[in-house]
């Protein structure tokens, strides 16, 4: 395998112990830090999904549940398997779903490994979350695997954004601002992890590579936020 497709993190940070520390304030803090421009990202996550009645869809590195959340009221007859390594954000997550009508449920997983049989799903997510999977093609070759040949496999993720002087302030927010505010609102050192994965992430045409290098097909990419952030979407083939 080429190593410029950066098949695993070099941060070894991004753990389910890390986030288990910030979970009761990674919503806030999510909200503060990304201007509240993350609910918009995930909703054209849910979008790139074209979900239809009674489809099964899995969200990994789910956290605090707010994606499976969205997707649940895309369609009311969808139903959301949440997994993520993380108790203590399964557990805001399980807070937050109150008594839904049980159409979302949650557990602890690891993304690199799942339990779930192949093509057990109609579509697969991950926010924010496949840079801190420790080998990042495991991860997406298991999302291609469980999704039905022909579903969509949904990528939302961080990146540094490129040129242009709107992109230059995107990259000082990211590098300067994300981890000192981060910081001081939740007294944790975590979130200089966040900007020092973001760097680290591999560029948007070498990610695509990677979805592609596991079987998924049509992959296309889409930069939000001035390239702060990237959603990226592929279909699952017969075999991976």
């Amino acid at each position: 395998m080429d190593d410029t497709l950066q098949t695993a993190s070099p941060n070894a940070d991004g753990s389910g112990a890390m986030f288990d520390r910030i979970a009761a304030r990674y919503d806030r803090l999510n909200r503060i830090l990304s201007l509240g421009m993350d609910r918009g990202w995930r909703r054209a996550a849910v979008r790139a999904l074209e979900l239809k009645p009674d489809m099964r869809i899995l969200d990994l590195a789910t956290g605090t549940g707010d994606l499976a959340f969205e997707i649940a009221a895309a369609q009311d007859r969808t139903t959301v398997v949440g997994v993520d390594p993380s108790p203590n954000m399964l557990e805001v997550a399980g807070e937050k779903l109150g008594d839904r009508d049980g159409r979302v449920s949650f557990e602890i997983g690891d993304a690199q490994d799942l339990r779930h049989e192949t093509n057990s799903f109609d579509g697969s997510t991950i926010a924010f979350g496949i840079r801190n999977v420790p080998d990042r093609l495991a991860g997406l070759r298991e999302m291609a695997r469980v999704t039905r040949p022909g579903g969509r496999v949904v990528v939302l993720e961080l990146s540094e954004p490129g040129g242009g002087p709107i992109s230059a302030f995107a990259r000082l927010y990211v590098h300067q601002v994300v981890p000192r505010i981060g910081a001081f609102l939740s007294g944790a050192r975590e979130y200089r992890y966040l900007q020092e994965s973001i760097e680290a992430f591999p560029p948007a045409a070498k990610f695509v590579e990677m979805m592609e290098s596991v079987g998924l097909r049509d992959v296309e990419v889409r930069s939000l936020a001035f390239g702060a952030c990237h959603l990226y979407v592929g279909r699952s083939e017969e075999e991976v």
